[in-house]
């Protein structure tokens, strides 16, 4: 896959602090990768490493096959969104779309192509004379996109863009950005700490924590084999259950026992390396079902806590092996507070972890 950015060995750090040390990345093109991970995980410096914003301590960075590692933000080759909307309030839409490329001395006549390409994609073609105090907040954010498509590069950075809109219009936004790099093709990084708009918007996610990516993969890969247990946790709503145990070995097969239970592992594929020990059963809540038990999967017993009605599915919290557990069943559920079940696991989807949190 040819490369539209790469980060090379790159260290960030200010004093004896360090924020990201020996990071090494490649961004395809035509990718849209998600940089996803807690407050204070790094996934911010680094993109605004990649703009030219924060100075770098060690490390390169390429763009477009060009080292752009002490270029200025102008000329690195690309368009940034902010998750301010950072518009000019007495200029109006179009004058905001265009400044940048007034102050470049594009002629006119191209500035008005661009702009109505980029207002025609981004549905601003009866708002370009408006100012921002005279649109809504999605409106105003379409903007902001829309003064980075008019640059016409080929590299655009997305800094938590819908993080200051409500949930709808979050939604609304989460599907035009998607549709807009369908139809450009062009490489977008986007920074976010929603696990929803890493999931649905994403070709790749790098899950971060403390500077360091901890896995990057598909989005599939990530939620049905995370790397370890902190990717586990991070991703999915509910998050994934958790059972600690150890990995023992019964008539010459792997088991898993822990608070009471004892599950057979021979369906999971350990490497050969897999040794007994303490070790961490993780199911997310989709793959606990009360059918379960008559399929012949490993069953937990235990007493509803919490319903949680969803619309298309009620979530099931229930007390079982010492743990809280959740489970995801159909909408219409008639469960209650205090009834008893005794749901199956899918154990062919089940993650499991060793005592340093990697996944076996």
């Amino acid at each position: 896959m040819e490369s539209a950015v790469s980060i090379r060995e790159l260290k960030i750090a200010y004093g004896d602090h360090t924020v990201i040390e020996k990071l090494s990345i490649d961004i395809g093109s035509r990718e849209f990768l998600v940089l996803l991970g807690p407050s204070g995980c790094g996934k911010s410096t680094l993109l605004n490493a990649i703009a030219g914003l924060q100075d770098i301590t060690d490390g390169e960075i390429w763009i477009s096959d060009r080292n752009v590692t002490w270029n200025e933000p102008k000329d690195r080759g690309i368009g940034m969104v902010f998750q301010s909307y950072a518009l000019y309030p007495r200029m109006t839409v179009r004058k905001n779309l265009s400044f940048g490329l007034r102050v470049a001395g594009l002629p006119k006549a191209d500035i008005a192509a661009r702009i109505a390409r980029t207002a025609s994609l981004l549905h601003l073609d009866k708002l370009l004379d408006r100012r921002p105090s005279e649109l809504s907040g999605g409106q105003r954010q379409r903007a902001a996109i829309g003064r980075a498509l008019v640059r016409e590069v080929n590299v655009f950075l997305f800094d938590e863009p819908l993080s200051n809109l409500d949930a709808q219009l979050r939604n609304e936004l989460r599907v035009e950005i998607k549709k807009l790099h369908q139809s450009l093709g062009n490489t977008m990084i986007y920074v976010t700490h929603d696990q929803v708009e890493a999931l649905t918007l994403a070709d790749r996610i790098a899950i971060m924590k403390e500077g360091v990516i901890q896995q990057l993969a598909t989005p599939s890969e990530i939620y049905h084999r995370p790397a370890n247990r902190f990717v586990a946790g991070f991703i999915g709503a509910p998050a994934m259950n958790f059972i600690e145990g150890k990995i023992g070995v019964e008539k010459g097969a792997p088991v898993f026992e822990g608070n009471g239970l004892k599950i057979d592992l021979s369906g999971y594929p350990f490497p050969t390396s897999a040794k007994t020990g303490p070790a961490t059963l993780g199911i997310r809540p989709e793959h606990i079902a009360p059918e379960g038990a008559a399929k012949g999967w490993p069953v937990i017993a235990g007493t509803v806590s919490v319903v949680e009605p969803m619309g298309a599915d009620t979530v099931i919290w229930f007390d079982g092996a010492g743990e809280n557990i959740s489970c995801r069943v159909m909408g219409d559920t008639a469960l209650a507070p205090g009834a008893q079940i005794a749901p199956g696991v899918d154990m062919a989807r089940a993650s499991i972890f060793d005592a340093d949190g990697a996944r076996l």
